[in-house]
C-alpha cells in the first residue's frame, strides 16, 4: 500500500506573490501520536510537493502539514477548503476526495486509448486541475480529436464561434491582422472560448505552429457544462480577463506609438519617411484605397516587400504615393522568411524617384487641362 495522498488546488488568490489560481500541491503522509509506559511520541511523515515550477512557500507549506496532523492520514482529510496563514498575500485552497475517474470517464477512456493517453499528459495543466471528473467526462463524451499538419488554420478571424478548442499535442500560433504570430499557445491551453462566452466572432486567425492534436468542443456543449460547474465558470472568466486585459494592452501601445491612422493626415511619403527614419520592422497595411489593399514590409526601416494594384516591387511603391485616402496599420515583426529578404532598394532614392514621378504626372495633368500649356498642332 502507498503513502496516503490527496491534492489541494488553488480556487481563490489575494496578492499572492508566488501561487496562481489553478496551482496544486499533493499533500501525503501520516501523523500519529505513540504511547508507550506512560510516555507519548508524536511520529509524522507528512510531505508537500508543488506540481508545478513555483518558489517554495515555507508559510503555505506549514498549513497544509497542518491539516495532516489534525486527520493524521491525508487520505482522511475530508473536503474542505482552506485558507493560508498568509504573507503579504493570501490563498484559498479547495481538496475534493471525488477527483478520482467516475465510471463513465473510465469507460470513455477505455474506449478511446488515444485520448487516454493524451489525458495522461494534460493532468498536469490547470484546465485539467480544476475540472472535475464529472465535467471533464461530459466534455470529452463530445469532443473531437483533430490532426493538423504545421501552417494548417485551425480557425479564422471573424468566422463565427462555434467550439472551444484545446491544444493536446503539439502548439499553436496566435495571429494578428497582417498574419504574424503575435503569441504561442502549447499543449494544455485553450483557445476559441472568448467567441463562445461574449457569443461574438472569432478574434484571431489560429495557425497550427508544429503538427498538432487539438480536442475541440461544441458551444452547446460546452455551454452546458458551464451552466454545471461553477468551477468552469470561475476559471473561464479569469482567463478571459487575463486575454482581454493583453489584448487591450496591444491597443494601447498601437495608438500611443502613432501605428494607427489615416492618408488624409499623413501622405503616404511622410508616413514611410518616418517608418524608415525610425528604424522600424514590420508590416505597414493601406486599407479603403482605390485599388485594394496594399502591405508594404520594413526591416530596420528599408523597404523589403510592397504589392499594391496588382503590382510589386517599386512599382507598387511609387503607386500608393499617388493615394491621398485611406487608412493604414503598421503592425512590428516580420516572418521568418523575410528576415534575409533583399531591400528593393535604397530607401531614399526609391522616394525621390516616387516623387519625381508623382511631380511629372501632376504637370502632365495640368497641361492637359483646358487653358493648360498643351502644344496646339496646326493642321
Amino acid at each position: 500500500m502507498g503513502v496516503p495522498r490527496v491534492i489541494f488546488r488553488v480556487c481563490e488568490t489575494l496578492n499572492c506573490p508566488k501561487f496562481q489560481y489553478g496551482d496544486s500541491f499533493t499533500v501525503s503522509g501520516v501523523a500519529v501520536m505513540m504511547r508507550t509506559n506512560g510516555d507519548s511520541s508524536f511520529v509524522s511523515s507528512a510531505a508537500v510537493h508543488a506540481n508545478q515550477n513555483r518558489e517554495n512557500c515555507e508559510i503555505l507549506y506549514g498549513d497544509l502539514v497542518k491539516i495532516i496532523i489534525k486527520y493524521e492520514r491525508a487520505d482522511q482529510i475530508p473536503d474542505c477548503l482552506i485558507s493560508c496563514t498568509g504573507c503579504t498575500g493570501s490563498l484559498r485552497l479547495e481538496h475534493s476526495r471525488s477527483r478520482k475517474n467516475g465510471p463513465e470517464q473510465e469507460a470513455l477512456l477505455q474506449s478511446n486509448k488515444e485520448l487516454a493517453a493524451l489525458l495522461e499528459d494534460l493532468s498536469r495543466f490547470p484546465f485539467f486541475q480544476i475540472i472535475s471528473p464529472e465535467s471533464l467526462a461530459e466534455l470529452l463524451r463530445n469532443a473531437e480529436l483533430e490532426d493538423f499538419k504545421k501552417d494548417d488554420i485551425i480557425i479564422r478571424q471573424g468566422a463565427p464561434g462555434s467550439k472551444l478548442y484545446i491544444v493536446a499535442e503539439g502548439k499553436v500560433s496566435i495571429l494578428n491582422d497582417t498574419g504574424i504570430s503575435i503569441s504561442t499557445l502549447e499543449q494544455g491551453e485553450v483557445f476559441g472560448e472568448m467567441s463562445l462566452i461574449c457569443d461574438e466572432n472569432i478574434g484571431a486567425t489560429v495557425q497550427a505552429a508544429a503538427d498538432c492534436k487539438i480536442l475541440s468542443v461544441h458551444h452547446r456543449h460546452f455551454q452546458l457544462v458551464m451552466d454545471r460547474y461553477p468551477t468552469m465558470q470561475r476559471y473561464f472568466t479569469k482567463l478571459m480577463a487575463q486575454r482581454l486585459s493583453r489584448s487591450n494592452k496591444i491597443r494601447f501601445d498601437d495608438y500611443a506609438s502613432g501605428m494607427i491612422g489615416r492618408l488624409e493626415e499623413i501622405p503616404p511619403e511622410a508616413l514611410f519617411q518616418t517608418l524608415h527614419t525610425n528604424g522600424k520592422t514590420g508590416i505597414l497595411t493601406i486599407t479603403e484605397v482605390p485599388k485594394g489593399t496594399a502591405r508594404f514590409s520594413l526591416r530596420q526601416g528599408a523597404l523589403i516587400k510592397a504589392s499594391y494594384d496588382g503590382q510589386k516591387g517599386k512599382e507598387a511603391f511609387f503607386k500608393i504615393l499617388r493615394e491621398k485616402k485611406g487608412r493604414f496599420k503598421f503592425n512590428p515583426g516580420l516572418p521568418k522568411e523575410d528576415f534575409d529578404a533583399p531591400e528593393i532598394g535604397y530607401f531614399m532614392k526609391l522616394l525621390m524617384e516616387g516623387l519625381q514621378q508623382l511631380d511629372e504626372d501632376r504637370s502632365s495633368r495640368r497641361r492637359q487641362e483646358p487653358g493648360g500649356n498643351t502644344p496646339q498642332v496646326s493642321p
